[in-house]
């Protein structure tokens, strides 16, 4: 079964020496051309693109391999193509995994029961500490008096 990439190209960047038409897959679909076109359609209608950001009218065409959508915005009008095309070959796809061999299946091993869980014995809480005195920390005699070593 034929394998289809719905592929959307649109103007990113901004600016009208900074923009540039970009192309990008935006999914794939396992069918027939019809089923294709059919889910290409479906995105289409709510595809939001990145120019304009709020669009004053959307406009879909359908063309012979996809679709044309027309945005008009504030200042001018941007569009994006939908594009139903067949995928022939792809470079990351994974390999398909070999059909494994009929082998007799062997026995299944006993079905051990598991092992017995060991519970921790419950400890009890320890008992709260008394409330510190707020100069529980405060030596005697500080140090920074030179007062630490007795008097000569």
């Amino acid at each position: 079964m034929p394998r289809w990439g719905l592929l959307v190209e649109q103007n990113l960047g901004l600016g009208g020496q900074r923009r540039v038409w970009s192309a990008a897959v935006m999914d794939h679909v396992d069918g027939t051309r019809e089923e294709a076109l059919e889910a290409l359609r479906q995105r289409a209608e709510v595809y939001k693109p990145l120019h304009p950001a709020s669009p004053k009218r959307r406009r879909l065409y359908r063309e012979r391999d996809g679709f044309v959508l027309v945005l008009d915005g504030a200042w001018q009008s941007f569009h994006c193509r939908f594009t139903v095309m067949e995928e022939l070959y792809d470079s990351a796809a994974p390999e398909p995994e070999p059909e494994p061999q009929t082998a007799p299946e062997p026995e299944p091993e006993p079905v051990q029961p598991p092992p017995p869980v060991r519970r921790r014995p419950v400890r009890p809480r320890p008992e709260p500490e008394p409330e510190r005195a707020w100069d529980a920390d405060v030596p005697e005699v500080p140090s920074w008096l030179n007062r630490d070593r007795p008097p000569s």
